[in-house]
């Protein structure tokens, strides 16, 4: 069993939670356990964005239940129409992230009650904020991981796995039911990422420098997923061209294997550059060579007047594999001048430190 952050986060918010209500004798503590659930979040600004939908939507849930009540009673059925009415009000205002809570809030006070209904409706409403308000304090506490360092090792560790299958696959020794059953697991990594990028995108500095630095990072780091869901499109292409890449002649095969070797390169030292393992000028040094093809020479290759192709209805049919290789390029070459860019501007300021087995 894998005992996750959250998981933990949210078991010590509950004990926080019944603490409070203990102490400050609240007469059913487990509402507190129960809104502290709701809003645990992995990060700072999710965490105060979430505490406030909550208030809304729990004032939300309160109000209607003690206008029922004053007018309509609490009887089992007018409790059911009350919370109809929460959850209609919450979809309206585009809140249904807080509908379970304003539910739990809105039976909470509607319930039998005792003494005076204001005074219950109010302690009861004051437990559920109470769990929420735990939880904020939970999250301020345990400060959730620099997510930038997670982000550059699942880009490298993918990018890898990726860059890994298109050597294999260019040099015909792949299995191909393996590569399928990868370029799922793939699939969802990148989806996994995209997550984690937004949760690095949330991160909030304190100082206006850090932002400014913050910002122009996500633009790179934007970009080294756009390169390597580049790089995952021409892997995909090239498993369901297979067929066809091996039916052109063997000069134009080689001429392929050399263009993808070159950009593969070029994508390992990016992102290595990035962290500073590689000096910006040595980045293209051993891919300028007589192999590696331009854009314009690339589509010169497939149908220029000296093209090794004889055959035009097969080299048409690996239109979408050429257009998947050069976008590859120009995107990799988008993202050279983006980690150029920042670099030159902010050397000192990249909070990736790993350690040698992390980035070799």
């Amino acid at each position: 069993m894998k005992l996750g952050a959250r998981i933990l986060k949210t078991g010590i918010a509950i004990v926080l939670a019944l603490y409070l209500s203990k102490l400050l004798h609240m007469p059913v503590p487990v509402l507190a356990g129960i809104s502290a659930i709701f809003a645990i979040q992995p990060t700072i600004y999710r965490s105060y964005r979430t505490i406030v939908e909550q208030l809304q939507g729990n004032l939300i849930g309160a109000c209607v239940a003690v206008v029922f009540v004053l007018f309509f009673g609490n009887h089992i059925f007018i409790i059911g129409l009350a919370v109809i009415v929460v959850i209609s009000i919450n979809l309206k205002l585009k809140m249904g992230n807080t509908i379970t809570l304003s539910i739990v809030t809105t039976l909470s006070i509607m319930e039998a009650q005792q003494g005076n209904f204001y005074t219950f409706a109010f302690i009861r409403l004051s437990s559920v904020l109470l769990g929420i308000l735990s939880s904020f304090l939970v999250n301020l506490v345990f400060i959730p991981p620099k997510y930038e360092t997670k982000l550059y090792v699942r880009i490298t560790n993918v990018t890898e796995d990726i860059l890994k299958w298109i050597r294999m696959s260019t040099r015909h020794v792949s299995e191909r039911t393996l590569l399928k059953k990868d370029i799922g697991d793939l699939k969802n990594d990148l989806y996994q990422i995209e997550q984690l990028y937004h949760m690095f995108k949330e991160e909030r500095g304190y100082l206006l420098k850090e932002n400014h630095v913050k910002a122009r990072k996500k633009v790179v780091y934007r970009q080294m997923l756009i390169t390597t869901r580049k790089a995952f499109e021409t892997l995909k292409r090239i498993h369901k061209f297979e067929h066809e890449i091996s039916m052109m002649p063997e000069g134009f095969q080689v001429k392929l294997l050399y263009q993808l070797d070159c950009l593969i390169r070029k994508h390992e030292q990016l992102l290595l550059k990035y962290i500073g393992k590689v000096k910006f000028s040595d980045v293209y040094s051993d891919c300028v060579s007589d192999e590696c093809l331009s854009r314009e020479d690339l589509l010169a290759l497939f149908y220029g007047r000296d093209s090794e192709i004889d055959d035009q209805e097969l080299a048409a049919r690996l239109v979408p594999l050429l257009s998947a290789i050069m976008e590859y390029d120009e995107q990799m070459e988008h993202l050279e001048k983006l980690i150029s860019s920042f670099q030159t501007f902010h050397k000192d300021d990249n909070e990736v430190y790993l350690p040698p087995e992390d980035v070799d």
